[in-house]
């Protein structure tokens, strides 16, 4: 038997996945599906500022996929939390993609945030920032 929890981070897990299968299809219709229709949802792409309004947000995954031939993506590091009708999947994006500059491969930190509506799992909110390796001289992090 499946626990209340284990089966809301299941949906979840299978909502992350919707995302970045549409993401990687680079079909707006896709992307279009798995994000609620809201004027309250934004994304903000690595580099760029925040889009808030469904409007904006489908206008900035069409841009991207007109100018993208080929993208995939390796998640890791992904964690899982859901709080009621609200869900968040932090991951490392891994990505390969195809431009008209030729092959690129990077390294995205993403949060994902999801809410649940009318018993579906949708995109609220997509946040990817991109990783810059530290120079060998910069100190680690630490948490104080």
């Amino acid at each position: 038997m499946t626990s209340v929890a284990g089966s809301e981070s299941e949906g979840v897990r299978r909502a992350n996945l919707a995302f970045y299968r549409a993401f990687e299809s680079l079909q707006i219709s896709q992307m279009e599906d798995v994000w609620l229709h809201s004027a309250r949802v934004q994304c903000t792409h690595p580099g760029w500022r925040r889009l808030v309004g469904y409007a904006a947000v489908m206008s900035s995954w069409q841009r991207i996929f007109e100018n993208t031939f080929e993208m995939s993506f390796d998640l890791t590091g992904v964690e899982i939390s859901v709080t009621g009708d609200l869900a968040w999947v932090v991951c490392t994006e891994n990505i390969t993609s195809r431009t008209y500059d030729g092959v690129s491969r990077s390294q995205v930190e993403a949060t994902n945030v999801f809410e649940r509506h009318e018993g579906r799992w949708c995109v609220v909110h997509h946040h990817g920032s991109p990783v810059v390796a530290p120079t060998s001289d910069e100190p680690s992090p630490r948490l104080q």
